[in-house]
């Protein structure tokens, strides 16, 4: 929808076309026709928000988003753990400069999982606190929205100013929700793993947020054991956040409803959400600081756009067909050109 809308058409249809756009990236005019068009899609979301859940958010603030499958190793936990912390640390100094953030999930849990499904309690139980909260109005907002399906994605995904894709390394083989989200203008923040390497190797390294540990990093922490607590002593944050998700802070109805969440990362971190916790949320930190400096923002945005060509259907294809199925491909030229970059 974005690229529709600033470029036409036919460069969908065209890769190198696509990869024209990074001439775009340093025109301010350009970038303008971009920031009103990802706008335009904001307002777009904050409507559906509104429909869905009765929540009003604000459309020029940096929307957050993870969607797609709910599963412990790809972290919503971690994510809403974070949204906890920051939530406090607004509540502790309200008049700070905190840019403006709505945080959204969307997806669906297996059935028979059930501490997948306590996870989107706790998602909707915080949000019912946070959102409700006058001392964080306008700075905070996180919004479950409910029946994930590609309707909904195409809703969310030309939205998207951040992509959440912080799958415990080692554990996320691929994916192409990643691919989706960057292609959309949002820029990703994740491990390095599964497809965010070639993300990162193609959009360049400082137009991505990448942090914790990497997939070997995980194997010796496992090794060690999963308590954790050792890096809750040493973090504030995650230890307040923690103790208040255990406590029933946000299930005052049912104080011990999210315990075994609150034991589970203290003491068995298979997942790594503790361990990451504090590169994880430093690096949320680091994303507040570039939204604040909208002419950048907008070049990397624009920068994962254009750079995305790589991971066209076409050259794949021809991949597949050349070094898989070993048929014969009749080359189009601008799809060897991309082929020979690798």
């Amino acid at each position: 929808a974005l690229l529709r809308e600033t470029c036409g058409e036919a460069v969908l249809d065209d890769p190198t076309r696509l990869r024209l756009l990074e001439k775009s990236a340093g025109d301010s005019a350009f970038a303008e026709k971009f920031r009103h068009v990802k706008h335009h899609n904001k307002i777009a979301l904050s409507r559906l928000i509104g429909e869905k859940i009765n929540i009003k958010v604000d459309p020029s603030a940096l929307f957050d988003v993870q969607i797609k499958r709910i599963h412990e190793y790809k972290r919503q936990l971690l994510n809403i753990v974070e949204a906890v912390a920051l939530y406090h640390a607004i509540k502790d100094n309200p008049q700070g400069n905190w840019v403006p953030r709505v945080k959204v999930f969307a997806g669906k849990a297996a059935a028979s999982y059930r501490y997948a499904k306590l996870i989107i309690k706790l998602i909707n139980d915080v949000a019912e606190v946070v959102n409700n909260d006058p001392v964080v109005a306008g700075r905070l907002k996180v919004a479950f929205l409910p029946d994930y399906n590609v309707s909904l994605a195409e809703v969310i995904i030309p939205a998207a100013d951040l992509s959440e894709q912080i799958s415990t390394a080692g554990m996320e083989a691929s994916g192409t929700g990643n691919m989706k989200l960057a292609l959309n203008g949002a820029i990703t923040i994740g491990t390095l793993d599964g497809a965010n390497i070639e993300i990162r190797d193609h959009v360049g390294a400082e137009n991505i947020a990448i942090f914790g540990m990497e997939a070997m990093d995980v194997v010796v922490r496992r090794k060690q054991g999963l308590d954790a607590t050792d890096v809750i002593r040493a973090s504030p944050a995650l230890s307040r956040a923690i103790n208040a998700i255990g406590s029933g802070e946000f299930s005052p109805d049912e104080a011990g409803r999210f315990e075994s969440i609150a034991h589970a990362l203290r003491h068995l971190d298979h997942y790594m959400v503790s361990a990451d916790f504090d590169s994880y949320y430093q690096a949320q930190r680091g994303i507040d600081a570039r939204w604040q400096t909208q002419a950048a923002w907008t070049r990397a945005s624009i920068l994962n756009v254009a750079r995305m060509a790589w991971f066209s259907s076409d050259r794949t294809i021809a991949e597949y067909a050349d070094d898989i199925w070993n048929v014969p491909v009749n080359g189009h030229p601008e799809i060897e050109e991309l082929r020979a970059e690798g």
